[in-house]
């Protein structure tokens, strides 16, 4: 059963995880969700993979159960401060595999990025075990730190969001996205289209050079036409911009408080949202990045529900179908204050 009532945060005991969870606690409360938040690990070696803590008992699932639930208890505190009542869940399990198979029961997950290790590296440090890649829902990527280690401010509401837009299934899917992103939030959406570099042409101001450009553009327009039908009220900018599309909508997280992209899971544009640190736009980003992955796309178009690896066919996936979920009780975090201004040194000035 997809669970469109509630977002799901991942959460691994690093700043960046915590921040995570307070945008996502920040949207569900805008959206009128619920929260459930997830700690996973694995034995033997969760002391070295899964969390970013530091642990003196190797293998000790009781210990490693301990500290997931002290983990879990300070980010549903950041929830509680926003709010919003948070469901507390814990996974025994890799975290790569797990993510992507409770993929299959959201709508949304949300994870932090530029986590010293953890689960930061573990859901985000290849294309080959990467969440984005090979998830079935939409995933949120939160940044924590810009490339110099400046922590990143998170806004209360979100008014520009921005879109790399262009003619494959992907591409149409987040600019669909996007456009009911942006008009949930009152939003201004604008659209991005990157044109190829054509060596002899591009930066000439040739009239084949605007020919090439204003093409484009008509391109765009049919593409932005039926969201105008959609969502008449929504203030939609449109930009077509020569060179890389990773650089473009790179800069645009400067200045947009959520960039939206599609992607087409294996190679493709895959390889430059995750492939190396230098093009990565998830590497590179200074706002959350909505990633639309290809496998979600795929299911959308079919209109048919996924089923969990464990479930017969023809029966309604649930969690339980996923080995080694079990929601938990946590005693109330205290703290929470500096933990915040931990994540977000403005979060006082916010309005």
């Amino acid at each position: 059963m997809i669970n469109d009532k509630a977002i799901l945060v991942g959460v691994d005991g690093s700043d960046a995880s915590y921040k995570a969870t307070w945008w996502a606690a920040n949207y569900a409360k805008h959206a009128g969700l619920t929260l459930q938040i997830v700690c996973a690990y694995s034995l033997p070696s969760y002391a070295a993979v899964s969390f970013d803590a530091t642990y003196t008992t190797m293998g000790d699932d009781a210990a490693a159960h301990s500290d997931a639930q002290e983990i879990l208890s300070k980010a549903k505190a950041i929830a509680d401060e926003q709010g919003v009542e948070a469901v507390t869940l814990i996974v025994t399990g890799d975290p790569s595999s797990v993510f992507v198979e409770l993929s299959r029961n959201y709508n949304l997950i949300v994870i932090g990025n530029r986590g010293k290790g953890g689960l930061a590296e573990r859901l985000l440090g290849t294309t080959s075990s990467s969440l984005p890649a090979y998830a079935y829902c939409p995933i949120v990527v939160v940044p924590y730190t810009d490339d110099d280690g400046n922590l990143m401010h998170l806004n209360n509401q979100i008014r520009k969001v921005a879109v790399g837009s262009d003619e494959s299934k992907w591409g149409l899917k987040a600019l669909q996205i996007a456009a009911e992103f942006a008009a949930n939030w009152d939003a201004t959406l604008d659209v991005i289209s990157a044109v190829p570099n054509i060596s002899g042409l591009t930066g000439t101001g040739s009239a084949e050079e605007k020919s090439v450009m204003d093409s484009y553009l008509e391109d765009l327009d049919d593409r932005i036409q039926p969201l105008q039908q959609t969502y008449p009220g929504l203030k939609i900018d449109k930009k077509v911009v020569p060179g890389s599309a990773v650089e473009a909508l790179t800069q645009a997280s400067r200045d947009h408080d959520v960039v939206v992209v599609g992607s087409r899971g294996r190679g493709g544009f895959t390889g430059l949202l995750l492939g190396s640190t230098s093009q990565g736009l998830l590497q590179h980003a200074v706002s959350p990045v909505y990633v639309v992955p290809r496998k979600y796309v795929e299911a959308s178009e079919s209109e048919l529900e996924t089923a969990t690896f464990s479930a017969e066919e023809g029966e309604t996936p649930t969690l339980e179908d996923i080995n080694g979920v079990k929601e938990v009780s946590v005693a109330k975090a205290k703290g929470v204050e500096d933990i915040e201004s931990a994540i977000d040194p403005l979060h006082d000035d916010q309005d």
